[in-house]
């Protein structure tokens, strides 16, 4: 579907209902700009979500939702007004201009520009447009009771694969966004979001020990992604996971080498690095990596990069949520530092281009500098050539949780799959190790890097200030030297 009927669609689902023109919104802008401000921007979301959770083949839950709304919000120097309404309305948006007026600086007024001309110009220019994904409805692309019908068949794989499969908990959701953007420089821009999820967790039991597991996956499509072989996928990966705790032993502890896995063992980087690459923490000089564009950061090989522009992944974005297109931007290369992830507030008051990182949870938040799918590049090793490298060590398949202190960089992972490396041999599953360290100094000890970057299945949520949006993450096979390892031995 091309760019313009898109903006066609956002606009018959979110101004022509409510009577809203082009010269309405300009209106709104000349209402916000009489007295001197920066810029201005409105933001309308409509939503429709849904999720299903099923276990022990009882539908144990299902909720529906729909939301919509817009946000108003002015900038002035380093200060933002910001208000919302869920009424998409004129006078709702004149009240909110009104509200945003209180952080302008006092001066001429300034004439609203011509949005109506400038869409027309916005819309022709995109017309033909590559998309990242289509504007798919996920929620009506199957009915109600196929739903439920494709966590029962995942809960019927998961046990067919062991005995000791005990309990299986699985769910979906489903996601359909629209939103439209209009902005004081006169662009207005659209985008239709599609978004699905299914998660499986297994528990297994044998002599009294009980484990778990975990998979899933999703991305920017409607549910015919959840084929039969994704299913069985999903359901392979979970019970072993489960089946392959059962039988570790507690981890070691002490200061060794870590290997990390492909695909979503980049959490790791996401969390411990990426954040602190993000514009508003650099711009304020909290982050280990303010001032240090030009710098080396990380070890040689090392190459990050956070890349929106991925076909149907879980992180990209056709346009950000201040209507800039998103874009492949480079970090940190061959080890040294880049740039930062730019929303237009931070980019402006650090005089660098936007990153088109700007993202918002919805219209009820301010979009601040996010990633969207970050990750490592490859290296030239194989992967058991990095193994076979290892004589003592820990290699970590699957991480859970953990915690990240952007200033200083230092940072707390557990994981859930991983095992003893010896003699260069991937030995016996361990059980409780954690990974302790600094991001930063964690990246100059990267000596070894596989040629197999991979991302991850599609699961990833990003956390910033209590805010959460989707993202992915990737990396290749790494060896990192001299990481802690808290285990449980």
């Amino acid at each position: 579907m091309k760019k313009d009927t898109v903006f066609a669609i956002a606009q018959q689902s979110l101004l022509a209902p409510y009577a809203l023109e082009t010269r309405h919104l300009s209106q709104v802008f000349g209402r916000i700009l009489a007295h001197r401000v920066d810029y201005a921007d409105l933001y309308f979301q409509y939503s429709r979500a849904e999720s299903w959770s099923l276990e022990e083949g009882i539908v144990k839950s299902g909720s529906f939702g729909i939301d919509q709304g817009v946000g108003v919000r002015a900038v002035s120097g380093e200060k933002t007004a910001f208000a919302y309404s869920g009424d998409i309305s004129l006078a709702a948006l004149e009240g909110a201009a009104q509200a945003t007026r209180a952080i302008a600086r006092q001066g001429g007024a300034q004439r609203a520009p011509a949005l109506a001309a400038a869409q027309q110009a916005v819309r022709s220019s995109a017309a033909g447009a590559h998309r990242m994904y289509l504007p798919h409805d996920p929620i009506a692309s199957r009915e109600d009771s196929g739903k439920v019908a494709l966590l029962e068949r995942l809960e019927r794989y998961a046990r067919a694969l062991d005995p000791r499969v005990t309990q299986v908990m699985a769910g979906l959701a489903g996601e359909y966004e629209i939103v439209l953007v209009a902005r004081s420089d006169g662009l207005m821009n659209a985008d239709i979001r599609p978004l699905v999820r299914l998660s499986l967790q297994v528990i297994v039991e044998s002599n009294g020990r009980r484990e778990q597991g975990s998979a899933g996956g999703g991305g920017r499509f409607d549910y015919a992604y959840f084929s039969d072989a994704v299913l069985h996928d999903y359901a392979a990966r979970a019970v072993h996971q489960a089946v392959t705790n059962l039988d570790a032993k507690p981890a070691p502890a002490g200061t060794m080498t870590v290997v990390l896995g492909s695909g979503w063992p980049g959490i790791l980087l996401h969390e411990a690095v990426g954040h602190g690459l993000e514009g508003d923490f650099n711009r304020k000089g909290s982050s280990a990596f303010s001032g240090r564009i030009g710098q080396r950061v990380a070890a040689r090989g090392v190459t990050v990069v956070d890349d929106g522009t991925i076909a149907d992944r879980r992180g990209s974005l056709q346009m950000d949520d201040e209507g800039n297109p998103t874009q492949r931007t480079v970090l940190i290369e061959d080890g040294v530092l880049r740039g930062y992830l730019q929303d237009t507030l931070n980019a402006r008051l650090m005089n660098v281009p936007v990153t088109g990182n700007a993202r918002r949870e919805s219209y009820a938040h301010l979009p601040m500098p996010r990633m969207t799918n970050t990750m490592m590049l490859s290296g030239n090793k194989d992967p058991q050539e990095i193994i076979a490298s290892v004589q003592h060590g820990v290699y970590a398949a699957n991480f859970g949780g953990g915690q990240v202190d952007i200033t200083s960089g230092k940072f707390v992972f557990s994981t859930t799959e991983a095992y003893l490396i010896e003699n260069g041999r991937i030995t016996c599953p361990v059980k409780g190790a954690t990974l302790i360290g600094n991001g930063p100094e964690a990246l100059t000890r990267v000596s070894l890097i596989g040629n197999e970057m991979a991302l991850d299945p599609g699961v990833g949520s990003c956390g910033k200030e209590g805010r959460s949006v989707p993202v992915g993450v990737g990396q290749p096979t790494v060896r990192i030297d001299g990481l802690t390892v808290g285990g449980t031995a």
